[in-house]
């Protein structure tokens, strides 16, 4: 077994007023040559907007982008004429592909907290695709629950995207353990602990701190006090 570990104070840090992001991986003006990626997994952003502000149209290609609301809601507009809403409990896929711009604001006056995960294609030039859903009412406490998958191997209750990864997120009471099962040998699994305390591999994870794990078949959660964790496989080349 490997592992790397990423304290939450480690990662890159950027505040313009409007934005407060933390960065686990080089983005932006961030760089740190032992953090470029995690296999096929490139950006996860933990990004605080402010009311009534937001990114501008921007683009994208040969990426699938997964954004998921913890707080709050954004208004997602895209070059495919995609107009949606997404809020808390809901997740987002783009599949960039050949190119697409789009633009996300947060058009209420809370303020929006939101992960932001970019994992590399399988292959690129794809057709850009857009999707969402609403997981709140599939979500049971002390549950691991897949969210995305690939479409070569998909959950029916899953979204898809263009690469071999797996997303769970799962909500945790104190003194559960829960066993995930790799789905290739050749994968690795990113643990991002979004609130709580757990240990994973030997490390104790506290809120927004992750490790990254691969080269074993299974991983063992130690849920230590009430626990939000995103799962993240990917294959590791």
């Amino acid at each position: 077994m490997e592992k790397i570990f990423h304290p939450a104070n480690t990662r890159g840090k950027a505040n313009f007023g409007w934005l407060n992001a933390s960065y686990s991986f080089s983005f932006a003006n961030f760089f740190d040559p032992n953090k470029i990626q995690f296999g096929k997994l490139r950006v996860l952003n933990d990004d605080y907007v402010t009311g009534g502000m937001g990114f501008g149209t921007h683009p994208h290609e040969n990426m699938e982008i997964i954004t998921i609301p913890l707080k709050g809601q954004l208004r997602h507009k895209d070059s495919m004429d995609h107009t949606a809403v997404i809020k808390a409990g809901e997740v987002q896929v783009m599949s960039a592909g050949t190119g697409v711009e789009h633009s996300e604001f947060n058009t209420a006056k809370e303020e929006l907290n939101m992960l932001q995960i970019w994992i590399f294609p399988e292959q690129n030039g794809l057709e850009p695709r857009y999707d969402q859903k609403d997981f709140s009412e599939l979500i049971k406490k002390d549950e691991l629950i897949n969210v995305v998958s690939p479409r070569s191997n998909q959950n029916k209750d899953a979204l898809w995207i263009n690469q071999k990864a797996y997303l769970h997120l799962g909500e945790f009471d104190s003194g559960k353990k829960i066993d995930y099962q790799l789905h290739d040998i050749k994968h690795g699994v990113y643990v991002f602990l979004i609130e709580g305390e757990a240990e994973v591999g030997g490390k104790l994870l506290q809120k927004r701190d992750a490790i990254g794990i691969w080269e074993t078949n299974e991983i063992t959660l130690d849920i230590k006090n009430p626990s939000k964790v995103l799962l993240i496989e990917v294959p590791m080349n």
